[in-house]
């Protein structure tokens, strides 16, 4: 029965599978999955989440250097809607855009699709950045208790300094460690080339979920379970998402695309005026990536 834990995850089964193979009650399943799950996050937390180091911020930011040509970039954040059942007494409260139930995966991927932090349970109807802004690790981020790298120049460059940046969609408001694209659709050609670079860092988190959901197919359909249980199952999938990843490298087939994965969430509503030190700062790194040392031969085709 333990080890049909993994075949509940990795191959979508619901509880009602188990309890017609098991000929047990469906509570008595889910104290089961409680208990795997619960062993599982506890022994493999700490190798799958290690702790956040000036050296591990540095290392992050070198791979997206080396496979994305992103300098300065901390990890790429984004949400995923993770479908539930409806839960009782809830109203409209996990009810999202999408039109369907879901509790929010908040993540911040690293260029490897290793999970660096996890957010789970957060209600469908809120948006990406709200619940970034609630978590504690943004209020790590904004006391500057992180061990985030001094500031430092952009690759090949001796001036100026940079501050090691996260990256995100429009939903995320620019901020001195929130690097976001240009918002409207007349851009100037170097803008167009800033946002195209910036999505192709940025990408790393979809295709993080998209990993996670073909290797884990428990993300395929609605979780049939409470939320305390459904929260627990995705932390569960995320840690064995990262051990995975350390123990066996990228595996093609867990790349395999699943349809209304990688839509992109909006956010229509204003955001409060952004100091001008931050928009001078994008504006410089959009100006570095049209620069003889800050360019790749193929942006100009993808704009």
């Amino acid at each position: 029965m333990y080890v049909d834990t993994f075949r509940y995850l990795s191959s979508g089964c619901d509880q009602i599978n188990l309890h017609l193979t098991y000929r047990i009650g469906h509570t008595t399943i889910g104290k089961i999955l409680r208990k795997v799950c619960g062993a599982i996050w506890d022994c493999l937390h700490e190798e799958s989440f290690p702790k956040l180091t000036e050296e591990h911020w540095k290392e992050i930011a070198e791979g997206f250097q080396k496979h994305s040509q992103f300098p300065n970039c901390l990890g790429a954040i984004d949400g995923k809607h993770v479908r539930i059942r409806k839960q009782r007494m809830s109203g409209s409260l996990f009810y999202n855009y999408k039109n369907f139930f879901s509790i929010v995966l908040l993540a911040i991927v690293d260029a490897n699709y290793k999970f660096v932090y996890i957010d789970i349970g957060a209600f469908g109807k809120k948006s990406d950045s709200t619940i970034f802004e609630k978590t504690p690790f943004y209020k790590k981020l904004v006391n500057n208790q992180l061990n985030i790298p001094k500031c430092q120049p952009l690759p090949g460059t001796t001036s100026p300094n940079m501050a090691y940046t996260f990256i995100g969609d429009e939903a995320f408001s620019l901020s001195q460690n929130m690097m976001r694209p240009f918002s409207g659709k007349l851009l100037s050609n170097t803008k167009r080339i800033f946002n195209y670079r910036l999505s192709r860092a940025r990408r790393n988190v979809e295709s993080a979920f998209g990993i996670l959901s073909n290797k884990w197919k428990i993300f395929h359909k609605p979780i049939n379970a409470n939320l305390d249980l459904s929260i627990l199952l995705v932390k569960t999938c995320c840690t064995l998402h990262n051990y995975v990843r350390t123990r066996d490298g990228l595996i093609f087939e867990d790349m395999m695309s699943v349809e209304g994965l990688f839509e992109i969430e909006q956010n229509s509503s204003g955001f409060p005026r952004v100091p001008n030190q931050l928009i001078q700062a994008r504006n410089k790194l959009a100006e570095y990536f049209v620069s003889d040392i800050g360019s790749v031969p193929w942006q100009a085709n993808y704009i």
